[in-house]
């Protein structure tokens, strides 16, 4: 398990919500491409080495810039000599080393799991680490044409002109192929299979061919050296199409799982709520015993067993690390902009709006897991969770 320590949220323009993780983690690119100059893939930007150190950060001793070795980035600035790269995954070193493996090898990789589990952020971030944009990206939905994976066209153009190079629209997938870059798919699956397979040329031929444009020197796209394709895929939604066995075969698949170590956990979402309190404008005051609280109750209502040992009826809506960084977020923002209560009397309320999204049910799942363990802990002894107890009734 990396180092559990987050970086720190990044700065971002007052007309931005948020960043691309090239622009956000620019120094750390700029300062990896320059460390380490060891032999890259194809159009790679750094190289694999330094793709799983900037994802799994550095530890803490920092790293130093060879001599000579501080060449002006992309943005006009310097790296700095000396760099401690922080983790921006957590998670196991050894998945990340395997979808860096794959990516060198131009093989399609896919991220499946339970939603909530960082697929799409190791996705963004690989992309951005290996090609320098994760902005290649096709959003899988039901509505998802072939034209997403392929081309389309400027219709006025092609109406003035008949088909030429010009009226062509490049889809991010074939952007990726003429730049060899990364091209992201998020959701795959829910994509309708005959959409889905529009890949299976695409990750074995290497090519995309335009029949409208037969006899000149672009009816056909072939893909430069780099290319690849990341895609995630929560195969627990409801609604999913199947993927095909062609095009199973065309990817190499990791399981991305739910934290394991609660510390990691509790750590991840104390980092990703405070940024977000900070993007509202304001400090995140939460203290820490009631995010551990809020933290405990996710990962006991997730594995369906409680720390201590104690069964657990699971919801049917996934309790994910996600879901607990939402809840964390709102207790934040309650406490900086409606201040006065305890935020602890909000969070009942808070996993109610969690528990009960898909399931009607998950509502006395919910009470029967207050009526176990919540009661349980509270007969021990534990001010916090006494306080919990007390607090039933907010469920009704």
């Amino acid at each position: 398990m990396p180092t559990t320590r987050q970086a720190e949220p990044s700065a971002v323009p007052a007309n931005r919500q948020a960043l691309p993780a090239e622009e956000r983690h620019a120094g750390e690119l700029a300062f990896l491409a320059a460390h380490d100059d060891g032999p890259r893939p194809p159009g790679w930007a750094l190289t694999p080495r330094a793709v799983v150190t900037f994802i799994c950060g550095s530890g803490d001793e920092p790293l130093e810039l060879p001599k000579g070795g501080r060449p002006t980035g992309a943005d006009g600035l310097e790296p700095p000599a000396r760099l401690v790269v922080a983790p921006k995954f957590v998670g196991e070193r050894a998945l990340v080393e395997r979808c860096v493996v794959t990516l060198a090898g131009e093989r399609g990789l896919l991220l499946v799991g339970e939603p909530g589990t960082a697929k799409s952020m190791l996705s963004e971030l690989l992309a951005a680490a290996v090609c320098g944009t994760s902005a290649l990206t096709v959003q899988g939905t039901a509505g998802t044409t072939e034209d997403a994976f392929r081309y389309g066209w400027n219709y006025a153009l092609l109406l003035a002109q008949g088909p030429s190079l010009q009226a062509l629209v490049d889809s991010p997938v074939l952007t990726a192929m003429r730049t060899g870059r990364v091209a992201r798919v998020e959701e795959i699956t829910r994509c309708l299979p005959e959409v889905q397979d529009a890949l299976v040329s695409i990750l074995s031929d290497r090519r995309v061919s335009v029949p409208e444009l037969a006899g000149s020197a672009d009816a056909l796209v072939a893909a430069v050296p780099g290319f690849t394709v990341i895609a995630t895929a929560n195969l627990r939604d409801r609604g999913v199409s199947e993927m095909s066995a062609a095009l199973k075969r065309r990817f190499n698949f990791e399981t991305v799982n739910p934290i394991a170590d609660p510390a990691a956990e509790t750590a991840l979402v104390r980092g990703q709520a405070a940024a977000v309190v900070q993007r509202a404008g304001a400090a995140f005051g939460v203290d820490d015993a009631v995010l551990d609280a809020l933290v405990t109750v996710f990962r006991d209502l997730r594995s369906g067993r409680s720390a201590e040992g104690w069964d657990v009826e699971r919801p049917g809506t996934v309790m994910s690390t996600a879901e607990a960084v939402q809840v964390a977020a709102s207790l934040g923002v309650a406490a900086a902009y409606l201040p006065g209560g305890d935020v602890l009397d909000l969070m009942p309320g808070h996993l109610l709006g969690v528990v009960r999204k898909d399931d009607p049910a998950d509502h006395s799942r919910l009470l029967g897991y207050w009526d176990g363990p919540v009661r349980r802990r509270a007969e021990d002894g534990s001010a916090m969770w006494r306080r919990l107890w007390d607090l039933r009734e907010n469920l009704r």
